[in-house]
């Protein structure tokens, strides 16, 4: 009787934690959600002047498509790359994106335009050259990178945990239009995490009577919000970049340079004491 009661007990407890998750679940429309390298983006320090950015394509470099039983057809990296980064250039603050994958719908609307104007140009503005070329994309997506778990079960109850951990990895490069000179690269992961949490029992309470129950779920992460996340990244280092190098000013270098967002991704990528050194000369 015990440990028929302890079996139900375990059966209740896990289906309560999988109905709490289902719970969670919102089912309306709602605004793609955002990470923490957003709130990054949106609170670096502001530039001296924006810069008119042009993104041609920023594609799935990897050529890799989901394991089967999925489609053969079906990529294991979304194919939205130009959007996400074209939107976290727009969210800096430091870029202004200008349309460059659909140019030649913008073209042809322009065209359009002209006819009603009958063949008058002068009424229609040029289009806005860019001052920098952003280059790169989804360089490579790694699965199965960490794996484990850990069970257990005792006459014939028992609950197991299992994860696995792949990544994604994107590449951004700013060239300047005049020169063609690259202005600053950088490379940027993200893990995608992935979890299984189940319980079961099977059990024979008599011999004419046969106890059998499992319960458990799944938390994917979306690999297109780790996609955003890796493109924002980059976009952030590459600003900080570009501010070490001298490539582009800060509107305050004083207080600018103090920014705690600056100061947290150029520790990533620079050695404590040259962090501080660079703070003094400013």
């Amino acid at each position: 009787m015990k440990q028929l009661i302890t079996a139900v007990l375990l059966v209740c407890l896990v289906g309560c934690s999988a109905t709490d998750e289902l719970d969670n679940v919102d089912a309306s429309t709602s605004l793609m959600p955002k990470g923490e390298t957003y709130y990054d983006l949106i609170n670096l320090p502001s530039p001296r002047g924006e810069m008119v950015a042009a993104v041609y394509d920023f594609r799935d470099q990897t050529g890799q498509y989901k394991p089967v039983p999925s489609s053969n057809f079906s990529t294991a990296v979304p194919q939205s790359g130009t959007a996400f980064l074209a939107q976290a250039l727009n969210d800096s603050r430091w870029f202004i994106p200008v349309e460059r994958e659909g140019l030649q719908n913008l073209l042809t609307e322009r065209k359009i335009v002209r006819a009603g104007l009958k063949g008058d140009a002068s009424q229609l503005p040029q289009l806005n050259s860019a001052q920098i070329l952003m280059e790169g994309g989804i360089v490579a997506y790694d699965t199965n990178i960490r794996t484990g778990g850990a069970g257990a079960r005792y006459l014939g109850i028992g609950a197991s945990t299992q994860f696995r951990v792949d990544s994604v990895t994107v590449n951004l490069r700013a060239v300047d239009i005049r020169t063609g000179r690259l202005l600053s690269s950088v490379t940027t992961t993200k893990s995608i995490i992935s979890k299984e949490i189940s319980a079961g029992v099977f059990k024979f309470i008599d011999a004419q009577e046969l106890l059998e129950s499992e319960l458990g779920y799944t938390s994917n992460e979306p690999v297109s919000l780790c996609v955003a996340s890796a493109i924002e990244s980059a976009v952030i280092h590459m600003i900080a970049d570009g501010i070490w190098k001298g490539a582009w000013n800060l509107a305050d270098q004083g207080s600018g340079l103090k920014n705690p967002v600056l100061q947290k991704y150029w520790l990533e990528a620079h050695p404590r004491a040259r962090v501080s050194e660079k703070i003094k000369q400013g």
